[in-house]
């Protein structure tokens, strides 16, 4: 698949990334099924680098709001995060887009926080979109 040129910052714990907003537009235009999950590796990101900054949904990136970065669920999407073998679990609404497809989401620092894994950084995760 052919993707436009990579134009607007987004928010990450690794570095900065990027997506555009032509991407962002393209990948809503399949988002995933209500109800459908999807299991895999979730990270955070935070921190003075990104508090402040615009995400792709054009908001301001607030690392104290229970907000994420999914790739391709549409803006605006509230997806239940459960951690895998403990059963804690956040509910985030996706705000922004990741700059890797590593990871199936990027946490918020006060949703990692709800989950426990600021410290470890990723963990094992199961989406439920709402």
């Amino acid at each position: 698949l052919h993707r436009p040129p990579a134009i607007h910052p987004v928010a990450g714990n690794t570095g900065t990334r990027f997506a555009s907003a032509r991407t962002a537009a393209f990948l809503d235009d399949n988002p995933a099924p209500t109800g459908s999950q999807e299991n895999g590796l979730a990270s955070w990101y935070g921190g003075h680098r990104w508090h402040g900054g615009r995400t792709s949904s054009g908001s301001v990136y607030d690392q104290d709001a229970l907000t994420a970065a999914h790739a391709t669920l549409p803006l605006g999407t509230r997806v239940r995060v459960t951690l895998v073998g403990s059963g804690r679990n956040v509910v985030v609404t996706i705000n922004d887009r990741p700059g890797t497809r590593r990871r199936i989401i990027d946490l918020s620092r006060a949703a990692a926080r709800e989950l426990g894994i600021l410290e470890r950084g990723v963990a094992m995760v199961t989406l439920t979109p709402l």
